[in-house]
């Protein structure tokens, strides 16, 4: 059964882009094929697996706006079994162009709908605007990054409040998978505080599973790597293939 989970949060700078591509690379390091879609303008994830953002001919642009195939456009990553639908800066002008559209919400639906993988992880931009309503129309779960910050819970009752209207309405089959806590420290209280507010709030959708601060997984993505490839010992490693094998379980392999 195919896994199509979009990881999601409108805050900049939670871990959305480390957690698609290293919840990827340690799937994929579970034998499954895995294909990161990459929804973000900014492009991390395209650069991240190593990919040359510039020199793409074909990115998730045109494969929204005028039809092209997404199984051709798909790059292999370095590491086996993890692929990534690429995109580049063309994608910024897709909220503009689609916005007249006819079914504009189920384009990366129905791009992505014939693609054979066992899981597909779509790294969302930082906005609750319609390329993450498309991700979320095309997902089976939402996976929601969420940093050990102060302001940690501002903003999520919005973001579980659009994932309620698209159940209602363009996708009934949504369901949140869960939320992770990602740059959690454990020598400060602060860390502490907002994983018992998560708990609090979420209860079993909360993973057990934290991915803490790490220099090797900032690292990583210079290098075009996964940590699975940068630094497969580091804290950061070890807390991505615990959360692989966490997920795996819930969703059902």
């Amino acid at each position: 059964m195919k896994h199509v989970i979009a990881v999601v949060n409108q805050k900049g700078g939670v871990g959305k882009t480390t957690t698609a591509i290293n919840l990827g690379a340690y799937l994929a390091k579970l034998d499954k094929t895995v294909l990161i879609v990459d929804l973000d303008p900014q492009a991390n994830s395209t650069s991240g697996l190593g990919i040359d953002k510039n020199s793409l001919e074909t990115t998730l642009y045109e494969i929204l706006l005028r039809s092209s195939d997404a199984a051709a456009a798909v790059k292999p990553s370095q590491t086996p079994k993890l692929s990534l639908l690429p995109t580049n800066e063309r994608l910024a002008a897709a909220e503009i162009d689609l916005a007249d559209q006819e079914e504009r919400e189920y384009r990366l639906k129905k791009a992505i709908e014939h693609l054979d993988y066992d899981y597909i992880l779509i790294d969302c931009p930082p906005a609750l605007g319609l390329l993450s309503i498309n991700a979320l129309a095309a997902a089976n779960y939402v996976l929601i990054p969420v940093q050990a910050e102060y302001y940690a819970l501002e903003g999520l009752s919005q973001l579980l409040g659009i994932v309620q209207r698209v159940r209602g309405g363009l996708n009934p089959n949504l369901e949140l998978l869960g939320v992770v806590l990602t740059m959690y420290h454990s020598r400060t209280t602060l860390s502490d505080q907002v994983k018992d507010e998560l708990q609090r709030h979420f209860q079993d959708k909360l993973f057990e599973t934290v991915i803490p601060r790490n220099v090797r997984l900032a690292e990583a993505p210079s290098h075009g790597l996964t940590i699975a490839d940068h630094d497969r010992w580091s804290k950061g490693a070890k807390a991505y293939k615990q959360l692989a094998k966490e997920l795996d379980k819930k969703v059902g392999g």
